[in-house]
């Protein structure tokens, strides 16, 4: 038995431990050490006496993981973003978002939704969790629905849709752990989620417009405000983008020359500004208790699935199995962007049984050696690609839609979070109204991919622009 037939036996081991209920951190550690206990007792043919020895090394090789791996100055990136969302929403920058999105465009049909995808949008450019962000907004948003008359499943539907721009618009927790999984740059990656998550808003709200001029009664307009009011709610939402900008000028410099700082430390800066708004606005020290708290758990959470994952990485690496999938990928006699296509579609179904982090962790080892073989490798010039692309564009470009495609999974049955979470706010509502609620935002999705696989420069543009390629 060869080493990749190890490698498929555990992977399907781990895919087994994942639809059982397994959690994916310790379904991935699991399967990692029990392959590597596996293929350093084969190298030894499997002679009894040897399988402790291989069980000691496989074991000190896992060991390594955590350290080496996790005490990485980019991952301090993520529990910064993360709290940076929850000390916004002590700050009332959330309350002042959505008063000025519905005051500038609740006049439109289906009015209170399409404000809550734009203020969902503009929080998401200072949360880096998309949990926060729709457990916040239904705290805020759906109350707001429910008083003109709006059906109570929809109404959280948008919530939980919403909610995933976090995933997609900077800072974002997942496109930090995609850039470290495949060794690009962040800022770069940071970058490219601007116009893609602006383009997936204004998808978003379309649909519901879209929705409300078909279906009578579907979500009344709300009018009344004149331009006074429009502009005097502007000066709330204000903070929002000046601690995008502070970000965003750590990340690049506009007057030339050396950026400013990295990302971790524009994060850290960005951080600071939100905690002293929200110090200013009177927050309490159990509201920053809570904030701290949230932060915390949320982090946690995510740096044990990476841990988990990471094993089963380290084991991949010793089956050569990213390999053998690009050749495999490589040497299928059809369109590369219908191999493009199968993969996203793999990824719609594996989204219906893992959480967003736990499916990229698993399988961009895999997935994005071969995609990039596919382009035609990692020299490849954008003229003689497959896709049109440098090897580095194709790295953001896959990336942004990957992290689009990750966003599925947070409203997908069975296990979508953002719907469960939605509904542990509400209790009026139950999980299957949301998913309900959600559903019709799957072909706003599709919409989005779509065209971000036809058009690369709603990714690239913007990174081109500030950062050069």
């Amino acid at each position: 038995m060869t080493s990749i037939d190890i490698g498929l036996i555990v992977s399907g081991f781990l895919l087994v431990m994942v639809v059982i209920g397994v959690r994916v951190a310790f379904a991935a550690a699991i399967a990692g050490l029990t392959g590597l206990v596996w293929i350093f007792w084969a190298k030894r043919g499997y002679d009894p006496e040897h399988f402790f020895w291989a069980l000691s090394v496989a074991t000190k090789t896992a060991g390594q993981v955590p350290h080496s791996k996790i005490a990485s100055q980019a991952l301090s990136l993520i529990p910064t973003f993360i709290m940076i969302g929850y000390l916004a929403y002590y700050a009332g920058l959330t309350k002042a978002l959505f008063e000025a999105a519905k005051r500038w465009v609740a006049w439109l049909p289906g009015g209170l939704a399409v404000s809550t995808v734009f203020a969902t949008a503009g929080f998401a450019a200072v949360s880096g969790a998309s949990v926060a962000t729709s457990a916040v907004f239904a705290r805020i948003a759906i109350p707001e629905m429910l008083k003109i008359g709006y059906d109570k499943r929809f109404a959280a539907g948008v919530v939980a849709s919403a909610g995933t721009l976090a995933s997609l618009v900077p800072p974002s927790a997942i496109l930090v752990i995609y850039a470290i999984i495949v060794e690009q740059d962040v800022g770069a990656l940071l970058l490219a989620g601007f116009l893609p998550g602006a383009f997936s808003a204004v998808i978003y709200a379309a649909l519901v417009i879209g929705l409300a001029l078909t279906f009578k009664n579907f979500g009344p307009p709300v009018g009344g405000f004149t331009w006074r009011q429009r502009f005097q709610a502007l000066p709330g939402a204000f903070p929002i983008f000046f601690v995008v900008a502070i970000i965003i000028l750590f990340i690049y410099n506009p007057f030339g020359g050396d950026a400013w700082g990295t990302p971790t430390e524009g994060g850290a800066l960005g951080a600071f500004v939100v905690f002293m708004m929200a110090v200013w606005r009177g927050m309490r020290w159990q509201q920053l208790k809570d904030a701290l708290l949230e932060t915390a758990k949320l982090s946690v959470m995510i740096f044990t699935i990476i841990w988990g994952v990471l094993i089963y990485v380290r084991f991949l690496g010793f089956a050569d199995l990213p390999g053998a999938f690009s050749e495999w990928i490589t040497s299928l006699h059809q369109s590369p962007l219908l191999t493009l296509i199968m993969i996203l579609l793999a990824y719609a179904v594996l989204g219906m049984f893992m959480d967003a982090i736990g499916m990229l962790l698993l399988t961009l080892p895999v997935v994005y050696p071969a995609v990039i073989a596919l382009n035609g490798g990692e020299d490849v010039a954008a003229a003689d690609s497959a896709f049109g692309m440098s090897a580095v564009g194709c790295a953001i470009w896959f990336g942004i839609i990957v992290v689009k495609m990750a966003e599925l999974c947070l409203i997908t049955p069975p296990i979508g979070l953002n719907c469960f979470v939605v509904a542990g706010v509400r209790p009026e509502l139950s999980v299957q109204d949301v998913f309900r609620g959600a559903s019709p935002f799957f072909v706003a999705d599709a919409i989005t991919i779509a065209g971000l696989i036809a058009f690369p420069a709603i990714v690239l543009w913007l990174p081109n622009q500030l950062l050069g390629g």
